[in-house]
Order: C-alpha cells, then structure tokens, then sequence
C-alpha cells in the first residue's frame, strides 16, 4: 500500500478555488510572555501574585498561573492578580504566567517570581494596627507612587495591602513603604487607602485616604474631573461640594454615582449655576448605617461625560 503526503494548496491555488477569505492562514504566532511577574507573601498560606497587564494588540484573552510545574489557577484577561490559597506556612514556592490567545496560542512563561510563607501563629486573632498615614503622588498620566507608615503588630507585619475604591490592587512587602501602581487613567482622580496584614490574615482597618489626581495625557488638555469633592451625611440628609472643572463654559450638569452605580442627574438652571464652590443636598430615606460611596462627573461642553471626581464613602444618620 502506498501512503500519499496531502498538502496545504499553494497561495494561488486558494485564491482561484476558494476566494481570499478562504485563504487567511490560521493564527499560530503565541502572545509574549507578561512581564512585571511578582510573587509577595500575603499570609503563611496564601501567597498574592502580580503581573503586567498584556498590550491590546496581543490579543490575549487569559491567563494561566503556574506553581512549579502545576497549573493552579486561569484568569480571564482582565484580571492580572491573584491570591494562591492552600499553601504550607515555612515554603519556598516558584510561580510564573502565561498568556493565552483566542486562537488557543500559549506564550512563553514570564520570568519565575519566588516567594516564601511565614511561619504559622497559633490563635492569632488580633489584626495589625493601621498605618498612620498614607502619601501619593502621579508620576504620569497612567501611574502615582502611593507610601505609608510602618504598621505593627503582635506577631509582626507580613504584608501591606493598597485599596482602591475598596478594591484591592496591589500587595507590597513587609519591609517596604511604597510602591508605584500603574495602569490608571489620565485625567482621573484616584482615592487610595493601605491596610496592614499579619500571618494569620487578619487585616487592619483602612489607614487614612489620599487623593491622586493623574494629569491628561499629552494633547488631552485640561483636567475635567470636579475638585475638591466632599460628602457629609446629616439626619436625612447628604450634602455634596465640589469645584466645577475648567474646562472653559459654565458647567451646569453633573452625573452622580452612589456604590459604582448612576443614581441622579444634577443639573442648575440659567443663572443659578455656582461660582467656585458648588453645593447640592440629597434627601435620602435609607435606614441609618447604610454606607454609600459617592462620585460624580460633569457634562463638558462637546456633550460628552468628563473624569470622575475622588470617590468618597459616608455613613448615613438618622
């Protein structure tokens, strides 16, 4: 029996029995490893890892997290960090990524990130004091430098967790009393708070709030979030104040945000729009204790919706 070799046609072969779009030849070229791998120590079972976000023409649609050897953990291409669970206190582990494409390409592994676990503490159930201050500064439209104090702790400081928002978004060492984040927006004001984490996972309470506010990016002009942004709750009432952008016009709506989600539009009427500070009282009938996070954005003049203003969170009062 004679075994026949079946190949691919040739280009012009493709093209003259099936057309061009027939002959688009399939996506094998892998997307480049992530890069910016760390692996820090949140606890002595769970370590936090970290990587840079891939570029949009990579095209990648996962990740895979690998210990050693063993996969542990898939993300879709959104989320580039992750909290290894489970492990053994006292241990040396080796994590690295790869990046995965819609075609199903794998990239090569990121550069190994190391990290070893604390030891154990039995019964330890007092979380670390908050760090006493909190500092940040932008270093460009797309990144802010965020520092704190040392914390303490009865058994001793592990990890020190940066919040935005009430999101988690980075994790930094014990020893270390900043770090740059990256990935933000220009032209956006960001509310970042740190907790302290001992080797139990106990969590502190959120040291004190800074505001950053990352300048436009080249060309974008000037800045179009509100300044200044205040929320204080009183019985049955909540009072905003703000300081309108410059963006040039008279800034006469303003789109609020309660919990990441729109709930009203604040417009003033022809004469009645505020000069320098601006002011609006909010009659709310939540019972007392709800917490709301609040934020707004102004109308610019082109019609579009500008920069959030810093999020505030408030305790409403009966």
């Amino acid at each position: 029996m004679h075994h026949v070799r079946r190949t691919a046609p040739t280009l012009a072969l493709c093209l003259l029995l099936a057309g061009a779009s027939a002959c688009t030849a399939p996506d094998s070229e892998p997307p480049p490893a992530p890069a910016g791998l760390t692996a820090q120590a949140g606890s002595a079972t769970t370590v936090h890892v970290m990587w840079n976000a891939a570029a949009e023409h990579d095209g990648v649609t996962r990740y895979r997290v690998f210990e050693g050897d063993r996969l542990v953990r898939e993300l879709p291409a959104d989320k580039t960090m992750v909290d290894i669970t489970g492990l053994t206190p006292q241990t040396g582990y080796a994590f690295t990524v790869k990046a995965e494409d819609a075609a199903g390409n794998l990239s090569p592994a990121a550069p190994t990130a190391r990290a070893t676990t604390p030891a154990a503490k039995a019964e330890d159930r007092s979380a670390p004091a908050a760090p006493a201050t909190t500092t940040a500064r932008a270093t460009g439209p797309r990144s802010a430098q965020v520092s704190w104090s040392a914390a303490t702790d009865d058994t001793g400081v592990t990890a020190y967790d940066v919040y935005q928002g009430g999101v988690r978004i980075h994790t930094a060492g014990p020893g270390e009393s900043g770090s740059v984040l990256t990935g933000l927006q220009p032209d956006t004001v960001y509310t970042f708070t740190v907790r302290a984490r001992d080797g139990a996972d106990n969590s502190s309470p959120d040291g004190p709030p800074v505001d950053v506010t990352t300048p436009p990016a080249s060309g974008d002009g000037p800045g179009t979030a509100p300044a200044d942004f205040t929320a204080a709750a009183s019985p049955g009432t909540v009072t905003l104040t703000w300081t309108a952008p410059d963006t040039g016009h008279e800034t006469r709506e303003y789109e609020l945000y309660v919990n990441g989600k729109p709930t009203t539009v604040i417009q003033f009427g022809i004469g009645a729009v505020p000069s320098g500070r601006a002011e609006h009282r909010l009659t709310v009938t939540e019972p007392a204790g709800t917490v709301w996070a609040v934020k707004l954005r102004a109308r610019l003049p082109d019609g579009n919706w500008g920069a959030f203003s810093a999020e505030r969170r408030i305790t409403l009062v009966a």
